[in-house]
Formats: structure tokens, sequence, C-alpha cells
């Protein structure tokens, strides 16, 4: 947690691109939300043309929807900020412009969700999660921050 899934079209990104964008949304989730950069993951799923619809019509070719499910806690500034950072960052890396990328944050308690066999903590209480996690996935997840 967080998940980011970003839906395009087939082709529509790159390997390099995609590459860029995870370590962009990583950043920003860590820059912004403050959490550690071993919990973002970030997912890629096509939508094939004619599956995507705006208004009855057929979703522009070059549309980009990104759903990100991060912790309650965050500030309706800090959601903001991400949102805005993530739109204007994947628009530089994929040269979409913004108004063909959406953005969607939904929040859910920490406690609701089971990552590395465990309950994640809220916003704030990671340092003392993290001190109870076994010695073992301690030393993996450093190697990940």
């Amino acid at each position: 947690m967080p998940t980011y899934v970003c839906w395009t079209r087939p082709g529509q990104l790159f390997q390099e691109q995609q590459q860029d964008i995870a370590t962009a949304l990583t950043n920003a989730h860590h820059e912004i939300a403050r959490a550690p950069r071993y919990f973002v993951q970030v997912i890629f799923q096509s939508i094939d043309q004619g599956s995507h619809f705006i208004a009855g019509a057929p979703a522009a070719h070059n549309q980009i929807w990104v759903r990100a499910d991060i912790r309650a806690g965050r500030t309706p500034e800090q959601k903001q900020n991400l949102m805005f950072r993530i739109c204007r960052e994947l628009g530089e890396i994929t040269g979409t412009p913004k108004e063909n990328i959406w953005v969607y944050i939904s929040d859910i308690p920490g406690p609701s969700v089971l990552e590395f066999g465990h309950l994640l903590p809220n916003p704030g209480e990671e340092e003392s999660w993290f001190q109870k996690l076994p010695t073992d996935l301690q030393d993996e997840l450093r190697t990940k921050a």
C-alpha cells in the first residue's frame, strides 16, 4: 500500500516509460505522503480499444487513468499535491496532455490492508510497525528503502 494502477491502451507505453512512471510514482508518494518506498507498488493494465468510454463515447487513444489506493490519513493538501505531481510527471514521461491523464485517490485504513504477512500501520506509525517485523523481513525491506 499504496497500490497505483495505470490503465492505458495496449502498446501505448514502452517498457522504459513504464519504469520511469513506476519510479516517478514511488518517489512522489514517498516524498509527499512520507511512506516508505517499499510500500509503493505500481501495476500497469491495458484497456483494449472499444473497452473504455467517457460520456458514452470511446475514450481518447492516449487516455491514461491512474487509480491510487492509499492508506487513509493524508491531508487534502497532500492528496492534491500528489495528484497534480502525478499528472505533470506522467505528461512529461509520455507526452500525454494533462486533460487526458485522470488520477483518482481512494483512502483505505492501514489496518484494513495485509502486506508482507502483517497488517499495515496507520500513517506515521511505520517505524514502530517495522521494528515488530521479523529480522529477515526487516533486512529484505531495507534493501528496497
